[in-house]
């Protein structure tokens, strides 16, 4: 039996939610936990009514923390929403404090499954989970760069004609405004895409990358179906042991941070991270990538104490 429990009932937790519920998802159980009792049980409620119109029933309701013992995911959305004119490293302090009230928590539980991450600032968070959590690092998984990757694939999908399941391009790095594209391996079929796109493209592509989380919340106030989308899929690659490659934020032992790159994903968590050959630009750039995140982390270390 599969549970998923999801901590944050806002706009991403409840996508994902619906994701869940509408997809191919070897899922048996999701559980809702907010800091808002009301909306958690109204979510839980306007769910178990979709259900009756899916494929498959799922068990559906609005729990505590007491229901992360038996859970197999547990995703943490929870934290504070990017507004209009804020980065999401404008978030650090007040989501730092958010993710130590929620690992408390967590820590009084049997919990021993995967933790899913995809609270802003991503890198950030899934680093914090991983130290007030003491969790082995295969098992703290944040959603990095995969959605930036979706949308880097969708962006060359229109410009190449073809279907973006068949573009193989990553966006690495930070989940945020240093993300960069790794050109260098980025093939559709076995043709490399610097063959069909020059320069001029390339930093347009990039800054459209970049710019779409502003785009969006500057014209709907959030970000939601394609983060849903994203996390319902590395859920999949989980449950299903389909050793799937996801540009997910992982800890690097060496750089001593949570930062996105891809990755392979089973029951496990993370079965191991895959050292692509970057060329010098590429290098630079996943040097500033690190050092960026490195100071962030250690703006905040002080403060991952209990």
């Amino acid at each position: 039996m599969n549970k998923i429990v999801i901590i944050g009932c806002g706009n991403v937790g409840m996508s994902y939610a619906y994701c869940l519920l509408n997809s191919n998802c070897i899922v048996d159980e999701i559980v809702l936990i907010d800091i808002n009792k009301d909306k958690a049980e109204g979510e839980a409620l306007d769910l178990i009514h979709a259900s009756a119109c899916s494929n498959k029933f799922i068990k559906i309701k609005a729990g505590d923390y007491n229901d992360c013992n038996t859970a197999d995911i547990v995703c943490i959305c929870a934290g504070k929403n990017q507004k209009k004119g804020e980065t999401r490293t404008d978030l650090i302090d007040k989501n730092v404090v958010v993710f130590k009230s929620i690992i408390k928590e967590l820590n009084k539980t049997l919990f021993n499954g995967i933790f899913l991450i995809a609270t802003n600032p991503l890198d950030i968070m899934t680093y914090v989970t991983l130290k007030l959590s003491k969790f082995k690092p295969c098992k703290v998984i944040g959603s990095g760069t995969t959605l930036d990757t979706a949308r880097l694939r969708s962006i060359l999908s229109e410009i190449l004609k073809i279907n973006p399941k068949n573009v193989h391009a990553y966006v690495i790095g930070e989940h945020g405004d240093s993300e960069f594209i790794n050109w260098s391996n980025a093939f559709f079929g076995s043709n490399p895409i610097l063959n069909y796109i020059d320069e001029n493209s390339q930093n347009e592509i990039l800054f459209n990358v970049r710019n779409s989380a502003y785009e969006i919340i500057n014209k709907k106030g959030n970000t939601s179906y394609g983060i849903g989308m994203c996390l319902k899929n590395i859920t999949n690659a989980i449950l299903q042991n389909s050793n799937s490659i996801f540009t997910i934020s992982a800890y690097d032992k060496n750089l001593k941070i949570c930062i996105g790159m891809p990755a392979i994903i089973n029951k496990s968590g993370i079965r191991e991270i895959i050292n692509l050959n970057l060329n010098k630009d590429e290098k630079t750039l996943l040097k500033n990538c690190s050092d960026k995140i490195k100071s962030m982390v250690k703006a905040i270390e002080n403060n991952l104490k209990y």
